[in-house]
């Protein structure tokens, strides 16, 4: 998969195993590739294309995820073990509200570069049905991840997701990493290493004021964000005089709104100690967990950051899963997450294999 972040294709082989309806996993490899010949800028700029040329591009970058899923398997010495690659691709235009969702990256063009089996397009079906198809993930965490009651991914959009028993509740809470990583451009880094660069800032309070006052957050969920409310809304009211100041006020925004989707959930919540697991490239940003934990004290919650893989390529191990319930035709998303008028079972297949 590739994040709003656009920090590079995430890439995972696992095995499932179930039994009795109980999941277990194990990661066997696992990496991190940065997008080459241009393709940052060329995923950035899809939104601006032609409908020919933005077909093209689906076309395009379809066959060079399967050219990346090769590169995976040969590194990793994985010849004749992949059966079935899940690829949710890259998010461009997300809008649900009017029954579309579009994730760039052609799955038959990944089928006929690997000649493996694939499932991809997962959102859409939930779309069609009224929902957000946002966020998928929550099924994965319900079945990998049964032992947290809360779940904070910040990647390009931070998103958290809370489980009671078998009802779930998850949805975006706002833009992260990507309005980051824009204003550590800015500074020529192209992120802020453990957050030092914002801890070295000060508040630019109105302009926080203005930030935490956006509609966006006042709307009940479920609901969900594209990637232009973070660069095209959020990025322009951040000041670019000082980045440090900027990137400091942002990572209080963020903290900030977490608290304030935490505190969303009271009803649903017990008053007992929970555990809010974070994860995604947000998870090593030290300054940022620290905020979060800070606003989250109060609400009797502890910050729990699991180890490496788990924090770097866990959206990227339930899109796997989720590949396979789409295989086996079981539910991938839920409706209580949402929104839609039912769960489904979501996601193209694309037979890569010979006869």
């Amino acid at each position: 998969m590739s994040g709003s972040s656009l920090d590079g294709l995430d890439i995972v082989f696992a095995e499932f195993t179930e039994s009795g309806g109980k999941w277990t996993y194990e990661i066997k490899a696992a990496d991190c590739y940065s997008f080459e010949d241009g393709w940052s800028k060329k995923l950035k700029a899809a939104t601006e294309l032609a409908a020919y040329d933005y077909l093209l591009l689906h076309t395009s970058f379809g066959k060079y995820l399967g050219e990346q899923m090769n590169r995976f398997i040969e590194a990793n010495s994985l010849h004749h073990q992949v059966q079935l690659i899940s690829s949710h691709g890259h998010t461009t235009f997300h809008a649900p509200q009017k029954g579309m969702t579009a994730q760039l990256g052609d799955g038959a063009a990944i089928a006929a570069a690997t000649g493996i089996n694939v499932v991809s397009d997962l959102r859409s079906v939930d779309v069609a049905l009224s929902g957000q198809g946002a966020p998928i993930v929550p099924m994965g965490e319900k079945l990998l991840f049964a032992d947290y009651p809360l779940f904070l991914n910040i990647g390009g959009i931070a998103n958290l997701s809370y489980r009671k028993g078998d009802d779930y509740i998850a949805f975006d809470v706002c833009a992260a990493n990507r309005v980051l990583n824009m204003l550590a451009a800015l500074a020529g880094k192209s992120y802020d290493e453990d957050g030092k660069l914002a801890a070295s800032g000060k508040i630019v309070n109105d302009v926080l004021e203005k930030l935490n006052g956006l509609e966006y957050y006042d709307k009940p969920y479920p609901k969900s964000l594209a990637n232009q409310f973070g660069t095209d809304e959020v990025f322009p009211m951040l000041p670019k005089n000082n980045i440090a100041d900027a990137l400091r006020t942002y990572t209080e925004h963020i903290a900030i709104q977490v608290k304030k989707a935490v505190e969303g959930l009271a009803r649903q919540r017990t008053t007992n100690k929970e555990q809010l697991l974070i994860t995604g490239g947000g998870g090593h940003n030290k300054f940022l967990v620290e905020r979060i934990q800070d606003q989250l004290s109060s609400l009797n919650i502890e910050v729990v950051v699991p180890e490496k893989n788990i924090v770097d390529f866990k959206e990227a191990l339930i899109m796997a899963l989720l590949g396979i319930l789409r295989w086996r035709e079981q539910n991938t998303t839920l409706a209580s997450v949402t929104g839609a008028k039912r769960s489904s079972i979501g996601g193209a297949v694309w037979i890569g294999q010979e006869a």
